[in-house]
């Protein structure tokens, strides 16, 4: 096991996946499904994984981008973007599909940084999807989207399988001149 900074000190790195390193991203999948099982209702299968349909497509797949994240060198979590709305039907606006930071690295205004990167990196239309029942996402989102977007942001509501989800809806543009927190 590698000992992780957990005051936040070090580089931060977003970068994207190379499909070398699809079999991390996959199994930092899994500790993300683990964590989401608390607030949906996702089971592993017989194998013990939960797996990730389409992970392939990440590297395939023009309009997606599966980025990791590390933090003074250490693995520190997973970004996967595609284009294309799953709730307005746009099929030009940026949909933060999964988002993954490791439970060690969190409240430390990371995570923060880390979707400001993102954002930064695919300039246009974004849409961030969080079901309502998962408080520290909601808490999460709402924050980092207002430093980022501040009023230009929306947020609305909807319902998808039973679900009820909040949407945060912003646009960048390239440069983007938003205040980067910082960490501590």
């Amino acid at each position: 096991m590698t000992d992780r900074s957990r005051n936040g000190h070090g580089k931060l790195e977003v970068v994207r996946a190379s499909v070398q390193q699809l079999p991390v991203v996959a199994n930092l999948l899994e500790l993300y499904a683990h964590d989401f099982s608390e607030f949906h209702d996702v089971k592993p299968g017989e194998d013990g994984r939960f797996g990730y349909k389409n992970l392939a497509l990440y590297w395939s797949d023009a309009g997606r981008h599966p980025f990791l994240v590390r933090l003074g060198g250490v693995l520190a979590g997973l970004v996967l973007v595609k284009q294309g709305s799953e709730v307005s039907g746009n099929p030009h606006a940026w949909d933060l599909a999964e988002f993954f930071v490791l439970r060690g690295f969190r409240r430390h205004g990371i995570g923060t940084r880390i979707a400001m990167d993102v954002w930064r990196k695919l300039p246009g239309l974004w849409e961030v999807r969080v079901m309502q029942k998962n408080d520290p996402a909601c808490q999460f989102w709402r924050h980092a989207v207002s430093a980022f977007a501040g009023d230009s942001a929306s947020c609305s509501h909807f319902e998808k399988n039973g679900e009820r989800w909040l949407l945060f809806s912003f646009e960048t543009s390239r440069p983007l001149a938003a205040v980067i927190p910082p960490i501590g």
